[in-house]
């Protein structure tokens, strides 16, 4: 190849020989090195991660995650969870790219010391209806497919009001990015349990209407005020904009959870949504940068991510690497099927890094592997 043809691709196509081999020891030496040995994986012409489509099965997880009440104290784990980890992404316990998510079990009357940490935290409910949280003071009650916000460096703390049954969410945390970028802190409540306030829902009440409060201090926060979004309203609000708009062709009918101040994500390093795929419905494929994570929340489905087949239920978890094609289909033909995610897609725009594409080459679905 000539060198004009060399320039034209763009990539580093040194060829190594004794003296070239010589001098890259002499800068190993001086903890330096040359960028040409690397240019080619450091600066992809595209994406590419490191992070594979998983599946993980909630009726299989969830045996698992019961046996973990009796042998281990919640508060002696730190928190009681079993975590999701991708096989491409296992040095960091991430469930892909830069997010981790895991599922916590709390035993009826149990209750959680307080702590707080750099990471943004998030919940969703799959079973039992007596959890809580506490999150600077507010008292919040959650139930089954209920979405709760923990925002960074907040305290919180946790626990099971039930008598009779424990619960179990999932936890979804950006822990994998603020470690990336050396900014971790974690700190324990130094009287160990809160004084929450006597108006449970607090936050829900004052900004769960879509009306802001008047007269009343400004929220200046990076997060939302708003902690919680219960499962039947925001279901709801999915089924009235199924009566008005068509949806998206990638996503059906899709909402974002927002900062009812800013109507921009819930935390400045993680967005989530909620989105209704219409009985029998297939979506086009479509690609982005930012990874997310999905659980079902109602009814059964396959997604074709990255060309493999994941069928999909009530409780199931998978995830979607940056920049792989992926497309979902609801198998049911008389029941709308729903589908809560959260993402990484808050830092990707805030950095200027957010890129989308549609599935074009032979047609708008991508192909699927054997």
């Amino acid at each position: 190849m000539s060198s004009d043809e060399d320039r034209r691709i763009g990539r580093a196509r040194v060829r190594d020989n004794p003296e070239l081999m010589a001098y890259y020891d002499e800068l190993a030496k001086l903890e330096a090195g040359a960028l040409w040995t690397v240019a080619n994986e450091i600066e992809p012409w595209y994406p590419q991660p490191k992070s594979v489509p998983v599946l993980w099965r909630y009726e299989e997880l969830r045996p698992l995650v019961q046996r973990a009440l009796p042998l281990v104290q919640a508060d002696d784990a730190g928190r009681r969870v079993v975590m999701l980890v991708n096989p491409g992404r296992r040095e960091l316990s991430a469930a892909v790219g830069l997010l981790y998510t895991g599922l916590q079990i709390m035993g009826p009357g149990e209750a959680m010391t307080a702590h707080r940490h750099q990471a943004a935290a998030l919940r969703f409910v799959h079973e039992g209806t007596g959890a809580w949280t506490v999150v600077d003071g507010q008292k919040l009650r959650v139930g089954p497919r209920d979405f709760a916000i923990t925002p960074n460096n907040t305290w919180h703390e946790h626990g099971n009001e039930a008598d009779d049954a424990p619960v179990i969410w999932q936890d979804g945390l950006d822990i994998p990015l603020v470690n990336a970028l050396d900014a971790g802190f974690y700190e324990v409540h130094p009287e160990l349990y809160q004084r929450p306030g006597a108006v449970v829902n607090s936050s829900l009440l004052s900004y769960g209407a879509n009306l802001l409060p008047y007269g009343v201090e400004k929220w200046t926060r990076p997060y939302s005020p708003l902690l919680g979004w219960p499962w039947e309203p925001s279901y709801q609000a999915l089924c009235a904009l199924a009566r008005a708009s068509e949806g998206s062709p990638f996503d059906g009918v899709i909402m974002e959870y927002t900062n009812p101040v800013t109507g921009g994500p819930v935390m400045p390093t993680m967005g989530a949504h909620l989105q209704l795929l219409r009985p029998g419905q297939a979506t086009a494929a479509h690609r982005h940068t930012g990874s997310v994570v999905y659980t079902a929340a109602k009814g059964r489905g396959v997604s074709v991510i990255a060309g493999r087949r994941f069928a999909w239920q009530q409780g199931d978890i998978f995830c979607v690497p940056s920049w792989a094609w992926h497309e979902h289909e609801n198998l049911d033909r008389s029941e709308d099927a729903c589908l809560f995610s959260f993402n990484d897609f808050p830092v990707m725009r805030s950095l200027g890094l957010y890129r989308e594409e549609a599935h074009t080459d032979g047609g708008a679905h991508q192909p699927v592997l054997p």
